[in-house]
């Protein structure tokens, strides 16, 4: 980790892969520092283990991001120490992905080739393991090897007091998915624009393929509906981030905010149209007054708070621009 005076760069081995990640300051001092004091805090107050989902879609740097953490964590005196871990020990195996196939886009194709997707975790498994970490067991946790394309079992011992697991579809609001938020103890979203994540992804994937079109298309056909999967389809958190840029985050939503009775400049919310009507209603409101109502936003399918009117001013603005492409 080498410090700068505006940012902190920081290098780390993700899946046997370099990867150098920078980090502003501003999202150091700003956010991180703060969540991990939070967490200890909790921690301390529970007298029992914290478990912390930590959801992002892909390309989001979550991994790097997590490991940032627990490095940050051991060297600030104020916060405890965290342990990660990772769901993509629960892939489902390959020999099981082999023998089955999926409808896409109404094709008939393996399993295999959109290894990644929701349903090609074992879901089950993962639920079980993780009433364990939850009650506070130690336990094994198991971690997926590229160059087996498998899992591994009880790779790692899980004993922290802090543990932040973190996954893409951790938060997800489908069934099944949804109950594992009753685990934690507190849960962290990431939100990104999805042309940077597509970016991030095709950059990544670019490395192991011999030209940058093959790298799109295998992004395009995958990755990306993943993306838009985690995107669309997660549910609330304690704590949303927005991934603005490269090492760059802001908060759209905090919980610790509304604890402390501060009421959010601006609020947006999705009013769904009585059944058998496509359209949808999304009124921003301020202090209660009526700003904007949009008829049609297919991008927001839940209730945002943005804690300053700089951030709801961006946001309309983002609406406007929306609502004149879909009218």
């Amino acid at each position: 980790m080498v410090e700068q005076k505006d940012y902190v760069s920081y290098s780390v081995l993700i899946n046997g892969i370099e990867v150098n990640a920078v980090y502003s300051r501003d999202s150091i001092d700003g956010i991180f520092r703060p969540l991990l004091r939070r967490l200890t805090r909790m921690q301390r107050e529970k007298n029992r283990r914290v478990l912390v989902l930590f959801a992002a879609p892909p390309g989001a740097g979550k991994s790097t991001l997590l490991s940032f953490l627990e490095r940050l964590a051991e060297e600030d005196e104020h916060s405890g120490e965290v342990q990660v871990i990772g769901m993509d020990g629960f892939h489902r195996r390959q020999a099981y992905l082999v023998s089955r196939t999926v409808i896409r886009d109404g094709e008939e194709i393996p399993m295999t080739r959109i290894k990644g997707a929701p349903e090609t975790f074992d879901l089950e498994k993962l639920t079980e393991r993780l009433q364990m970490v939850a009650a506070g067991e130690r336990c094994g946790w198991p971690v997926y090897d590229r160059r087996l394309h498998d899992p591994v079992d009880n790779v790692i011992t899980v004993d922290g007091d802090i543990v932040l697991l973190e996954g893409n579809y951790l938060l997800l609001d489908e069934p099944g998915w949804r109950d594992l938020r009753g685990f934690a103890d507190y849960t962290v979203l990431i939100r990104a624009d999805e042309d940077m994540l597509r970016r991030r992804l095709t950059d990544r994937k670019a490395r192991g393929m011999a030209t940058r079109e093959e790298a799109e298309k295998f992004v395009d056909f995958s990755d990306m509906r993943n993306v838009r999967t985690c995107l669309e389809h997660s549910g609330s958190a304690d704590l949303i981030l927005e991934m603005t840029g490269d090492g760059e985050f802001r908060v759209v939503v905090s919980k610790e905010h509304k604890a402390q009775g501060e009421k959010p400049a601006a609020v947006v919310r999705i009013w769904k149209a009585p059944k058998g009507v496509e359209a949808r209603y999304v009124t921003l409101t301020e202090g209660g007054q009526l700003i904007h109502a949009y008829r049609k936003l297919s991008d927001i399918r839940k209730d945002y708070s943005f804690e300053n009117r700089n951030n709801m001013i961006v946001l309309k603005r983002e609406l406007d621009q929306v609502w004149q492409k879909e009218m």
